[in-house]
């Protein structure tokens, strides 16, 4: 049995169905012979370039396992898929089990946006801190002046 990654560049429309998708391409495997170790659903990504007028695309790394004849005919499937915008088959020699560098990526790319807005909140509640503290300094020379 030989080893493979396939990378999908899937239609950027596809990206709220990928699940359907998902399940339609795990049966298409099975049906051909080759077995997933491990699927990673990366998301819409920027392109570099425009293909088939689309900036944008819906990223999958999946690693397979199976005979030569197989990774054949996917390739022949994966051809004339419509859904499927870019495809590459890489036969490896062991598969890598570990989080793929674009997927850590994107996981840190979702998670920045919301620790901007955590130390957004912190900074407008330390300044609300600030200026109630101030107020209450002021009316205390307030009452000392009278």
């Amino acid at each position: 049995m030989n080893n493979y990654e396939l990378t999908l560049i899937l239609n950027p429309d596809l990206s709220t169905k990928f699940d359907e998708f998902q399940n339609k391409f795990e049966k298409t495997l099975t049906d051909i012979n080759l077995k997933i170790n491990k699927i990673e659903n990366i998301g819409r990504r920027q392109l570099a370039y425009s293909i088939l007028n689309h900036n944008k695309g819906h990223y999958a790394i999946l690693q397979l396992e199976g005979p030569s004849e197989s990774a054949l005919e996917l390739e022949s499937k994966l051809k004339y898929d419509t859904s499927v915008i870019r495809h590459l088959l890489l036969k490896v020699d062991s598969p890598s089990l570990e989080d793929s560098l674009l997927l850590i990526e994107s996981r840190e790319a979702k998670k920045a946006p919301q620790e901007e807005e955590k130390i957004q909140e912190k900074e407008q509640s330390s300044s609300e801190e600030k200026n109630d503290a101030d107020e209450s300094v002021n009316k205390e020379d307030i009452k000392d002046g009278e």
